[in-house]
């Protein structure tokens, strides 16, 4: 990345940048842990409710077949780096490859034994079964608290001028800097309350405040990643026609 009279320049031919589609998967993957919840919880409050376990495999398949691989290639090539961003590589990427893997072994064991979730008990079924891998999430939720905290403490993910509406607060870095930091702590609080959350399943307890607490926090910063993502298309191609 240089800068010239002119304004900003940007080779894009050797920074490629995908954390738009990346954006909008992973907040379809939050919305979709969250409904996945809620018809556990819907069974577990009436058993003639059935969960629709192959819908959740495909969806899961298609979040993960794009957030794994991009996050893997941007992790292991840092093509942000070339324009001044490598620690958007880290950010994007590797938590990417984290939610990205969660999500293809999800599909594939729902589309391979979903059938067991029509059986009595489902709720406490998946409580048992998510345990051992609800401590990597709980560690992504730490790690995702402290991009919040680098977030702030160097002022990161602010846009340039040059990126239409984003750009607006390019002289106010701050702005910026705390939307995203606190969009990745609440994901966050999500994440560390998973394995509660489970252990709340396998004793049969859905109505409490540790529940609760992780789904409004996946479905509000699922919401809010997707539309983010969303709009992203629009500056993130501003960007490119502006800085080429």
């Amino acid at each position: 990345m240089t800068v010239v009279a002119e304004g900003l320049k940007i080779d894009w031919s050797i920074m490629p940048t995908y954390n738009t589609i990346m954006a909008v998967a992973a907040g379809a993957a939050l919305l979709m842990l969250v409904m996945f919840g809620k018809e556990l919880i819907a069974n577990a409050k009436d058993s003639t409710q059935a969960i629709n376990t192959e819908g959740y495999s495909l969806a899961a398949g298609v979040f993960g077949i794009i957030l794994f691989p991009m996050g893997l290639h941007m992790s292991l090539t840092w093509p942000l780096a070339a324009g001044g961003f490598p620690f958007d590589n880290v950010i994007f990427g590797e938590t990417s490859i984290g939610l990205g893997a969660l999500l293809l072994f999800s599909s594939f064991y729902l589309w391979r034994k979903g059938e067991q979730f029509a059986s009595s008990n489902p709720l406490k079924k998946f409580g048992r079964l998510a345990q051992p891998v609800s401590w990597f999430v709980f560690v992504l939720g730490l790690a995702l608290f402290g991009i919040a905290l680098a977030g702030v403490t160097y002022k990161l993910f602010a846009a340039p001028a040059e990126e239409p509406i984003s750009g607006w607060f390019a002289d106010y870095p701050m702005v910026e800097a705390t939307f995203m930091s606190l969009l990745f702590a609440i994901i966050g609080v999500g994440a560390v309350l998973f394995p509660f959350v489970l252990r709340k399943f396998r004793e049969g307890d859905f109505d409490n405040g540790v529940v609760k607490a992780a789904g409004w926090s996946w479905a509000i910063t699922g919401v809010i990643f997707a539309l983010f993502g969303a709009m992203n298309f629009f500056t993130h191609i501003g960007l490119i026609v502006n800085t080429m």
